[in-house]
């Protein structure tokens, strides 16, 4: 089947109108073709039109990128996954001195290493990955070494990256050019701001309200400490080069071997379960999602900055793949509306639904009843009239830019005895999961939700 290309350009000009998304670019690649379209401006103020040569920041899909060169190491016999990272960069140190003797690069990259993003500001110049390692000496853990799932927004991959500097004799930023962009013959990825041509680049956006309408971001981009964990900017047709990769044995379009096929099995294989099954997936790998559509695997890497986002998936049964990058959002109903569409033109599975909550579950509330928190976010549940509440609390200046309350409540709506669906509190939310679970105290110890595990605190 083929993708009736006019058809889903209405069908995405109507649901940018219907969530304030000022523009998609999206790419599919099947049966060894690519076709691409983009809908929308790059910026509300400027009201340029985006193209499919328009880049736009990847955020955490850049952790994919830099589990590749890494894996790259592995290829070369220059590192081992479950050798310790103190192998690579002798003298690596944070509180519990267990994990500094003992956590690897496979850690790292299934985001079970545990430790606390206390990195302080390296700074923005090139010896910031190895200011953050040196600055994370103190680091508590925010779980045991490999007990579970927890998500690392910029830690876990910057010492990825400090491995990739160490041995390379080179900053990240070019390794990345060197090791990956050049040989795939890519022009429009970058990993630095500093690289990006600003005439073709996507501006970000927030909403606060319909009403309002999009606004451009206060804030351009990340830092550059999320580097290798999230500051790759792409086009849709270069982010689909790199599926080729992960759906043809670590072959490029061009036809350069980037990884081994060896290295793309173990990356896509090599697995850990996620507490929260349910939003993105039920799995992770090595720098990929796994997630389970109807009883067909597949693969998914996403990324969101401070006003833009982007989705990868991989649909390995049939060389598949679909990517979308926008300068809004991130809103998951508004990813499931476009790739379903995408899906149901080419006679594919489509994206589940969550769950139904069930309403037989008898559960006893108290065990859930506590404060999870780490820096710079907390979550309160209680109790009421037999139903469990989450209250989230917001940080008091983003509160009000967002025109929002600094304290959200949800209800939890049990889906089993650790699953939780939060319908949204607002039309600009959409239902999002919870687990809360480990009750090996008789009261759970974390909440896991967007991937990031937060322990019991009260």
């Amino acid at each position: 089947m083929t993708l009736d290309v006019p058809r889903i350009r209405a069908r995405v000009t109507e649901l940018l109108a219907e969530y304030g998304i000022p523009s998609a670019a999206i790419g599919v690649l099947h049966d060894g073709e690519v076709t691409e379209t983009a809908v929308g401006v790059k910026s509300v103020e400027t009201r340029e039109p985006t193209t499919t040569d328009t880049v736009y920041q990847c955020g955490s899909m850049t952790k994919t990128w830099t589990a590749l060169a890494f894996m790259q190491l592995v290829d070369e016999g220059k590192v081992e996954l479950d050798e310790p990272v103190r192998t690579y960069l002798p003298g690596f140190t944070v509180a519990d001195p267990e994990v500094s003797a003992k956590v690897t690069p496979r850690h790292l990259l299934y985001h079970t290493n545990g430790i606390e993003e206390a990195h302080g500001d390296p700074g923005e110049d090139d010896d910031v990955y190895e200011r953050m390692v040196e600055n994370i000496a103190g680091a508590p853990q925010v779980f045991p070494l490999g007990h579970t799932h927890g998500y690392s927004a910029a830690l876990g991959y910057a010492i990825l990256g400090r491995i990739l500097e160490v041995h390379d004799g080179k900053p990240w930023d070019d390794v990345m050019r060197e090791r990956l962009f050049d040989p795939m013959g890519l022009t429009s990825t970058y990993s630095w701001r500093e690289q990006v041509d600003d005439t073709r680049a996507a501006t970000g956006h927030l909403l606060r309200s319909l009403e309002e309408g999009p606004i451009v971001t206060p804030v351009d981009y990340l830092p550059r400490v999320f580097g290798p964990g999230g500051n790759i900017t792409s086009t849709t047709r270069e982010v689909l080069a790199m599926a080729h990769v992960l759906l043809n044995e670590g072959t490029a379009p061009n036809g350069k071997r980037v990884v081994s096929a060896e290295s793309i099995r173990e990356m896509t294989r090599s697995r850990v379960p996620v507490p929260d099954p349910y939003m993105f997936g039920p799995e992770w790998a090595l720098g990929l999602i796994v997630c389970d559509w109807h009883g067909h695997t597949v693969y998914a890497t996403d990324g969101s900055t401070i006003g833009q986002n982007a989705r990868l998936r991989l649909l390995p049964d049939t060389s598949t793949a679909i990517a979308m990058l926008t300068n809004g959002g991130p809103r998951e109903s508004f990813y499931r509306n476009v790739f379903n569409e995408i899906l149901t033109d080419l006679g594919m599975v489509t994206v589940p639904d969550l769950p139904a909550p069930d309403p037989t579950l008898n559960l006893d509330l108290s065990r859930y009843v506590g404060v999870y928190e780490r820096p710079g976010a907390r979550y309160e549940v209680s109790a009421e009239g037999g139903k469990l509440y989450l209250t989230l609390v917001i940080d008091p200046t983003q509160a009000e830019f967002l025109n929002k309350p600094d304290r959200i409540i949800y209800e939890l709506l049990p889906v089993s005895e650790t699953h939780f669906l939060m319908p949204p509190a607002d039309s600009l939310e959409d239902t999002q999961t919870v687990a809360i679970y480990d009750f090996t105290n008789g009261t759970a110890r974390y909440l896991h939700t967007n991937c990031r595990v937060n322990p019991r605190t009260e």
